[in-house]
């Protein structure tokens, strides 16, 4: 589920450099980014892209908003690495390849010409490029990250998967729902602003 390809199709560069670039172009020129980008069977690097959004966003929210987290008898510090450790390292890649079953069921349904699974987990871990400001307690700047997510998720699945902008959202709903509705905060960004929630 997470086999690292050397040289996968369209090269993407490895470490903190190939992560920062990568984000820059998710969120410059997604599409372009999608098309050359994203590799079957590469998910390590989507995987940890993934993991590093919700590590800054984590970790900015842990900083930011006190009493935010469950209190545990420990020190602060001890404290913050156990949730953010929790979130980083379990929540966030169990839930990437729950969401991503669930979107590929999905698009079983709606999209007849599919591209594979691995694709389906690197478009949803790299859709979350907004999301590094998620943390942030500005209810406008979250909701505003989390749409630009989900706006990401239906381009890289239109993308990926060859299908019509229209099918990509009916596919992709639910799971951006799930990604950035519940995950990063979008719903209740949306209460905070006065705004009922849609699901």
């Amino acid at each position: 589920m997470t086999q690292w390809i050397e040289d996968p199709h369209g090269g993407r560069e490895r470490g903190p450099r190939g992560l920062a670039r990568a984000w820059v172009e998710v969120l410059v020129r997604p599409r372009n980014f999608f098309r050359v980008g994203v590799a079957p069977g590469d998910q390590a690097p989507g995987l940890l892209f993934g993991m590093t959004m919700v590590l800054i966003a984590a970790t900015s929210h842990y900083l930011l908003v006190p009493d935010n987290f469950p209190s545990i008898p420990v020190s602060p510090i001890l404290e913050g690495v156990f949730w953010i450790s929790l979130l980083v390292l379990f929540v966030a890649p169990f839930g990437l390849h729950m969401i991503s079953a669930v979107q590929t069921l999905l698009l079983l349904v709606v999209v007849d010409d599919r591209a594979g699974i691995s694709q389906t987990v690197q478009v949803i871990a790299y859709a979350t490029a907004p999301c590094l400001v998620a943390g942030v307690p500005a209810p406008a700047i979250r909701l505003a990250a989390c749409l630009y997510g989900a706006v990401l998720l239906w381009i890289g699945l239109q993308v990926v998967h060859r299908t019509s902008f229209v099918r990509a959202g009916v596919a992709g709903v639910i799971p951006a729902a799930l990604v950035f509705g519940y995950g990063f905060g979008g719903f209740g960004a949306l209460e905070a602003l006065g705004i009922a929630t849609p699901f």
